[in-house]
């Protein structure tokens, strides 16, 4: 989010990674100043500074982790550089966000990001268009409040 041009700081960094990738980092970073948060976690946490690292691992689902039309890509398959550093294409940070909003209770910060996404970066309604159709319609609800809340401000 904050390198797409949204400024909002959290306590944790997501890591979209294949399987293999994130076994690698495990077996890399174990030890070396990051630990899992419980034994068999996918997750990590700097021990030094206490920040969350969690981790997205392509073919699993976002929100409630069941299956559904949009799982968590291949990162070689979304990348895209932001300022030299690898992020995942705005369409899929929209549509993980939206599934995630749509499918996973108290997840509605989600929509707020991606309402912030839409208002920052002034985007068209048929940006739609790039998105999976499980959030479409979302997305457009969600760009027509923006907008109804745009026109309240100027009025």
């Amino acid at each position: 989010m904050f390198f797409h041009g949204f400024r909002r700081f959290t306590e944790d960094v997501d890591i979209l990674v294949t399987r293999p990738g994130l076994e690698e980092i495990h077996k890399r970073l174990e030890g070396l100043g990051y630990v899992a948060p419980f034994q068999g976690s996918k997750h990590l946490r700097d021990a030094e500074l206490g920040v969350k690292i969690e981790f997205l691992v392509t073919g699993d689902y976002p929100g409630d982790g069941k299956p559904k039309p949009v799982a968590f890509p291949d990162p070689s398959q979304v990348v895209v550089d932001l300022n030299g550093v690898p992020c995942i294409n705005l369409p899929t940070l929209v549509e993980l966000k939206l599934t995630s909003g749509m499918t996973a209770p108290g997840r509605y910060r989600d929509f707020g990001d991606v309402e912030q996404l839409i208002r920052v970066l002034d985007l068209p309604r048929d940006f739609s268009a790039r998105l999976n159709p499980f959030v479409r319609t979302k997305f457009e609800e969600l760009w027509d409040g923006v907008q109804q809340g745009r026109a309240l401000e100027q009025s």
